[in-house]
């Protein structure tokens, strides 16, 4: 199948295009920069905001699927006005081209921060979190995804023979950061074991990146299993805790002390059932087993 893969040089963005083309794949890597791909896999130029350069892209590559990861990657990495005009217009945009061309299959990442947590009013409905729980994003990034999802969702309602959908990976982990790498927030995962603080910002979720991958890729193989329009959450069954999380979520968010218990048994406060049960989606990698763990004296 041919897949074109927009972000495809980007932290979750290396492992998508890698897992589909060793799933046999024509895949087509589009970035604003060159990247050096192995033998294989296409690696394509193009300013996504440009519409000459946006058809050209869709015209050349005739894409059966296309996985949308583009644009700005975590919150407050821009300015809010910019980070909300680049993530939903680059969705609008690429998910309707790909529409127009005949694509099967169009998934945009998303985000688990559409729930809106770490704010001090923040208060769930339930735990752990599923994708019918009420999304409330308090800033720009958050908000950009949900516009995303909705756009999925309004693009879903017309297009007859493309399957639309949205992921949200959470807290996603490299290769290189199972190693020692610094995350995206500066620091190891190592750390945020250590200190609950740190992985309270996410509510202990995380995700591997190749665990997430495998999602995107068995979404765009079985798009008859998807209806159109769903959204998916990503995240590892088990939190980023040595140990149950629901005291450390009590403690650091008060506001979920209500709901808390129901995690006592060890499950993650994010639920990906739906993944599980439409595709089969079962992440393998924890970090109890990948991460690489100096010995302690």
């Amino acid at each position: 199948m041919r897949v074109l893969v927009t972000g495809g040089s980007g932290r979750l963005g290396r492992s998508v295009v890698t897992v589909l083309a060793s799933r046999g794949h024509d895949v087509t890597s589009v970035d604003t920069a060159e990247h050096p791909w192995p033998e294989g896999i296409t690696s394509a130029v193009c300013d996504l905001l440009d519409r000459d350069a946006r058809a050209e892209l869709f015209d050349r590559t005739a894409p059966e699927a296309v996985v949308h990861l583009a644009g700005i990657a975590v919150p407050f990495a821009r300015p809010d006005a910019e980070t909300l005009r680049v993530n939903t217009v680059l969705a609008w945009e690429v998910l309707s081209a790909a529409v127009a061309a005949g694509a099967r299959s169009a998934v945009a990442a998303s985000s688990p921060t559409v729930y809106g947590y770490n704010t001090p009013s923040w208060r769930p409905h339930y735990l752990p979190l599923d994708e019918d729980h009420p999304v409330a994003p308090w800033h720009a990034y958050g908000l950009s995804k949900a516009v995303v999802e909705e756009t999925v969702r309004t693009l879903a309602r017309t297009a007859d023979t493309c399957v639309l959908s949205a992921v949200r990976p959470g807290y996603v982990v490299s290769p290189e950061e199972w190693r020692g790498a610094t995350t995206q927030q500066g620091h190891t995962i190592r750390e945020r074991l250590d200190d609950p603080a740190l992985a309270a910002g996410s509510l202990f979720n995380y995700v591997d990146a190749h665990d997430a991958a495998e999602l995107f890729a068995l979404i765009v193989e079985h798009p008859e299993q998807v209806p159109s329009g769903t959204v998916y959450n990503a995240v590892a069954p088990d939190p980023l805790s040595e140990g149950p999380v629901d005291a450390h979520l009590a403690r650091l968010h008060p506001t979920t002390a209500e709901h808390a218990p129901a995690l006592a048994d060890g499950r993650a406060v994010f639920s990906s059932e739906r993944a599980r049960n439409d595709l089969g989606w079962l992440p393998k990698r924890t970090w109890r087993d990948h991460l690489d763990q100096p010995e302690r004296i």
